[in-house]
């Protein structure tokens, strides 16, 4: 089916950050789009708000009459959704054309000139950065990111441009669905052990997602990885990191809660670089970003004003108060590497306070695998508050708790377990000089409260 036959789109698992821009898509393009998700959210009523129509339980009768005509109907899901999902089910029994999320962005990398950063972890800022640098150049794009943009309050933006930026996705290898221009590679640190079982298996997945990047295209690596890229010909190869690499700062100043610092390209080099958002790990985020951008034609004005600009994403490094009495921020890290990082940048900023992280562990088979990194990781800081694991979609392992975590912190970290619920009064009984809340979990849905906790005190 061509996306010109489709009058309707369906979606099973509406309410995911990557499922909501693609309604989106559909909702702009004036198309009926329905969808069932497991539980209301703040995304979800924002998404009925703009016209989606969604209901919250499997019920064949909920579908609106113009998603069940398999001719004209598209049927999107996402993989976290079981077989056995009746909705699922009826449309598979009734030959519907059903595709995964991954699948219609393969698509639509088709039709445009793709612009993908894929990685374990920075592919949500990198991708949110690179569109907006773009969006205001006079190239401008489309997006379908992991994350809600602060400079757009949605995870997505539609325009008439040739380009697409796309947060390209390693989980359950959806990433080879897309047909990438050009794509950064930020790091490639095995995550979803679940679904690849070994690092060798997650480092071929990534070889096989660089050869589907179309010759012209170009290929912007981080320096140092593990894996082994496989380009077609045609396709340009660049690194980049921090210090080194064809793309790479110097001259980094951090003062006064301001970053700057040049950006050496071996196109044009760009002096004087303000970071939107001055937290040290978005140097190098802004590094891939820009080079994209620059390979594309955006200006050295375009790169900066872009950069400068830039509000950051919801949930990433995410400051709520920021006064000289207390610090509060919201990060969806939930990979060691992410925690190692996030910590590593809080600790440069406030070198000369007490951090406290309350720490949501996800998934069952992430802590078992990697509990000891994650300690490792947590052990920069002062203090550790841990909640239990947050499931998604995973059944419980026995002997997998967050206490595997609490066991191998580094002594002298003052540390806790506690229950989800009873966070919030942990909060108001103790006093804080810098907390932030890590994890990919549901404990964010307390930032508010506890924004409004903190801000009474």
């Amino acid at each position: 089916m061509e996306f010109k036959d489709i009058k309707a789109v369906y979606f099973i698992g509406a309410g995911g950050i990557g499922m909501s821009a693609i309604a989106r898509y559909f909702i702009k393009k004036g198309l009926v789009v329905g969808g069932y998700d497991k539980t209301p959210s703040e995304l979800t009523r924002r998404l009925e708000i703009e016209g989606m129509l969604i209901h919250y339980e499997e019920n064949i009768d909920e579908i609106p009459h113009a998603c069940k005509k398999k001719e004209s109907c598209l049927i999107i899901y996402t993989p976290a959704i079981p077989d056995s999902h009746q909705e699922l089910r009826y449309f598979r029994e009734n030959g519907f054309e059903i595709q995964k999320r991954a699948q219609v962005l393969g698509t639509l990398t088709q039709a445009h000139k793709g612009l993908c950063v894929a990685g374990t972890h920075g592919k949500t800022t990198t991708s949110t950065m690179c569109a907006h640098i773009m969006h205001q150049s006079h190239l401008n794009c489309n997006a379908f990111l992991g994350g809600i943009s602060k400079n757009y309050g949605t995870n997505y933006i539609l325009s008439d441009s040739d380009y697409v930026v796309i947060e390209a996705d390693e989980f359950d290898r959806s990433f080879h669905w897309l047909h990438p221009w050009m794509s950064v590679i930020t790091s490639t640190d095995p995550d979803h052990l679940d679904i690849y079982g070994t690092k060798e298996a997650y480092l071929e997945s990534f070889r096989h997602y660089t050869e589907l990047i179309q010759p012209g295209g170009a290929l912007i690596i981080h320096r140092g990885l593990e894996m082994q890229e496989n380009l077609q010909e045609g396709v340009r190869r660049y690194d980049y990191s921090l210090h080194e690499g064809d793309f790479h700062a110097e001259n980094i100043r951090i003062g006064n809660g301001e970053i700057y610092f040049d950006f050496i390209s071996p196109i044009e080099s760009v002096a004087n670089i303000k970071l939107g958002q001055p937290i040290p790990i978005n140097i190098e985020n802004g590094i891939a970003a820009m080079a994209m951008a620059q390979l594309n034609g955006c200006s050295k004005e375009e790169l900066k004003y872009g950069m400068q600009t830039f509000g950051g994403v919801d949930r990433r490094f995410d400051f709520k108060i920021k006064t000289d009495k207390v610090v509060f921020l919201s990060d969806y890290a939930h990979h060691p590497k992410e925690i190692y990082q996030s910590a590593k940048s809080i600790r440069e900023l406030y070198q000369d306070k007490h951090i406290t992280a309350i720490f949501q562990p996800h998934l069952y088979t992430r802590t078992r695998d990697f509990y000891k990194d994650f300690a490792d990781a947590l052990s920069q800081l002062d203090e550790v508050i841990l909640t239990e694991i947050y499931p998604a979609r995973e059944e419980p392992i026995e002997g997998v708790t967050s206490k595997l975590i609490y066991d191998n912190l580094a002594e002298g970290v003052k540390k806790e377990m506690i229950l989800k619920d009873e966070v919030l009064n942990y909060v108001k009984t103790h006093d804080f000089e810098v907390l932030i809340v890590l994890g990919a979990g549901d404990l964010d849905n307390f930032v508010p409260q506890i924004t409004k906790i903190l801000k009474a005190k």
